[in-house]
Order: C-alpha cells, then sequence, then structure tokens
C-alpha cells in the first residue's frame, strides 16, 4: 500500500470514528435531555410519595460516563475491524423516529397515571389474555397495553434507547463478536434463533453480520412481531426472517436445529422458574457445539458501584422480577442445563453470557 493509501484510510478512519461519536453523543444528550425533562414534569403532575427514587452520586455518574466512552469505542473497533458493516453504526430514519417520538409523548402521562394508581394490570380488552402466561399479563414499564398492541410496538425501541440515553444497539451489537468467532466451525447453512425477538432490532443487526444465515425470531405478542416484519421488510425485503409467536420456555422447534441462538433484555423479565426453563429449551433446539450469547442487565455481583442505579430501575419502571434477577446466578442455570460458560463479560450497563453446546 502507497504513502498515500495508508494517509486517505487515516482520514476516512477518523472521518468516520469522529461522525460516529458525534452521532453517539447526540443521541446521548437528546435522550438525557428528555429524561430530565419529563421526569420533573411527572413529579409536578403526577407526584408519588413512596416511589422516590435515590439520586445518583457523582462517583456513580462519572462510572457511567465512562462505562458510555468504554462501549462507543468496542463498537467503533468491532466495526473497524470488520465483525459488522460500518453502515450499522448508523442506524436512524429521522421520519421514523418523529413520528413515534410524538406517540411516546403521548404515552407519558397514561404511564404516569399508572405510576400513581400502582395498576400494572391495564391491558386490551379485544385480546384473549388467556392464552399469554400470567407473568407476561401486565404493563412491563407501565407503558400502554403492555406489549400487546401495534402502538406499543412502536414506540417501544425508541423508550429503550432514550432509557439507555443512545447506546441500546450499542449494547445489543456485543453479541455478534462471540457469535461470528463460533459460528465458523460450522458448515453452509447456518441457522440462529433469537429469542423474545421482540421488534426485530437484533435480528436487523444479525443479517447485517451474517447475510447468508437463515434467521429466526419467536416472541409471545403477535403485535411486536407485525412491527419486527414491516421494520425487517423496509431493510431486507428478500431476506426476511422466520418469525413465529410462541414462548421461549416451550419452543416449538425440532432439537437440535439451530447452530447459535441470540437472547437479548429478556431474562430480567421472567419469574427464575422460567429463566430456566428458557435456558434448557435453548439448550435442546442448539446442535451440539452450536453457541448461545445472552444479553441482559448488570448485576449486583459484577457491578456493586451502580447498585443504587439497579434499585431505582424497578421503581421507576414495573419490573417485578429484576432484583430477583440481579442477585441470581445466571452461569449456575446454564452448567446445570449442560451449557458450557465460556465467558461472562460487561460492557456499558448489560452483562453477556457466551455458552456452548458439547458434541
Amino acid at each position: 500500500m502507497t504513502a498515500s493509501s495508508n494517509i486517505e484510510t487515516f482520514l476516512v478512519d477518523n472521518l468516520l470514528k469522529n461522525s460516529y461519536q458525534t452521532w453517539q453523543q447526540l443521541k446521548a444528550v437528546v435522550s438525557v435531555a428528555h429524561k430530565n425533562f419529563f421526569t420533573q414534569l411527572k413529579d409536578t403532575l403526577f407526584p408519588t410519595e413512596d416511589n422516590q427514587l435515590i439520586p445518583l452520586t457523582p462517583e456513580v455518574f462519572k462510572i457511567l460516563q465512562e462505562r458510555f466512552s468504554q462501549i462507543t469505542e468496542e463498537d467503533w473497533q468491532d466495526a473497524k475491524q470488520g465483525v459488522y458493516p460500518y453502515e450499522i453504526l448508523f442506524d436512524g430514519d429521522v421520519g421514523y423516529f418523529l413520528s413515534n417520538y410524538v406517540k411516546l409523548l403521548w404515552d407519558h402521562p397514561l404511564a404516569w397515571y399508572r405510576v400513581q394508581q400502582k395498576n400494572f394490570i391495564d391491558l386490551p380488552t379485544n385480546i384473549d389474555l388467556e392464552k399469554y402466561p400470567q407473568y407476561y399479563r401486565r404493563n412491563f414499564h407501565y407503558q400502554t397495553d403492555g406489549y400487546l398492541s401495534d402502538n406499543s410496538a412502536q414506540i417501544y425501541d425508541l423508550q429503550v434507547e432514550i432509557l439507555f440515553s443512545g447506546i441500546a444497539d450499542a449494547m445489543r451489537r456485543r453479541i455478534l463478536k462471540p457469535l461470528k468467532e463460533k459460528l465458523p466451525r460450522f458448515s453452509q447453512d447456518t441457522k440462529i434463533l433469537d429469542v423474545a425477538c421482540g421488534t426485530g432490532r437484533t435480528l436487523k443487526l444479525l443479517r447485517a453480520t451474517f447475510p447468508d444465515a437463515s434467521l429466526y425470531g419467536i416472541d409471545l405478542s403477535s403485535a411486536y412481531l407485525r412491527e419486527a416484519n414491516r421494520y425487517l421488510l423496509s431493510q431486507f425485503p428478500e431476506e426476511l426472517p422466520q418469525l413465529m409467536e410462541g414462548k421461549g420456555e416451550a419452543m416449538p422447534y425440532q432439537d437440535n436445529y439451530f447452530q447459535a441462538i441470540s437472547n437479548v433484555f429478556l431474562f430480567h423479565e421472567l419469574p427464575k422458574p422460567i429463566r430456566k426453563q428458557v435456558i434448557e429449551e435453548s439448550y435442546r433446539v442448539l446442535q451440539p457445539g452450536g453457541v448461545m450469547v445472552i444479553c441482559d442487565s448488570i448485576q449486583l455481583s459484577d457491578s456493586p458501584e451502580l447498585e443504587v442505579m439497579m434499585g431505582n430501575f424497578p421503581r421507576a419502571y414495573h419490573e417485578p422480577f429484576y432484583n430477583d434477577y440481579i442477585n441470581d446466578n445466571m452461569e449456575e442455570h446454564l452448567e446445570k442445563s449442560g451449557f458450557h460458560v465460556e465467558s461472562v463479560n460487561i460492557h456499558a450497563f448489560s452483562k453477556y453470557w457466551v455458552a456452548t453446546k458439547s458434541f
């Protein structure tokens, strides 16, 4: 490579990196401003005496900023090293964002009223709730309709992105490198299942990273699956994943079917017995030698310095199983189900388990 080519590559890399860092900082500023303003508005219009959050100390804010900077750098380095294409670092549809942001604003006072009334079972009357497990029949995050309407599905990703100050996708992307490291051991026709696929955000990242893989997604919500189908159709019209409505603890797939399984932001919303069942089912449908990568919240064992933040989370949102989750031993569940836990890592506010099924 000539000196001029090296200079050109250096300039392009730096331009892309600066653009990406600016994009992440912009999302962070908008998210924090949104949270601060609407938290104050909620406390004024819908005050609650017994649900006050514990203020975070300057030391905690410093830790949060360090973790934000670290994951931004990790995200950039993975793209630079070819784990996934640069384009997915700049994912954003301004028109879609604005239309859903208006819906999110409308949902705020409805959610605040539920918080004030301690009403977390305010679900649509036009659906058969009996077909859903008991743990699922609730307004997670106090959002309107729980996970059981098209409107809920349309604003969900925006809610999560604001909650995590613009790095939700960066945390999702941390599952891609270990998957890419483990999957080459298989031949063609790689099949990847995303458990609790929701609106399809993780499936989009998987498609960009594994363009030749057969992708599958399973979720309890037909509304979220409709949104996933719409979203993925707009992104990859000729490569739609196979989406199915169903439970992670009783998956309608044959034994030893998939080479890889991803699981993002699910386990903290499950009671412990169901967590174990999802892991056991994942082991059943995974091929020998296959890999499962889990991304979920940090826990007290790895981030005791953020205990106050973790304690605030179920106070601010309806997350009835979260306190149990942050004290749970996920490695033990994985190993008892037959998995070999290869690594456990922390990135920003998420924890990651990479586990394989023995040959």
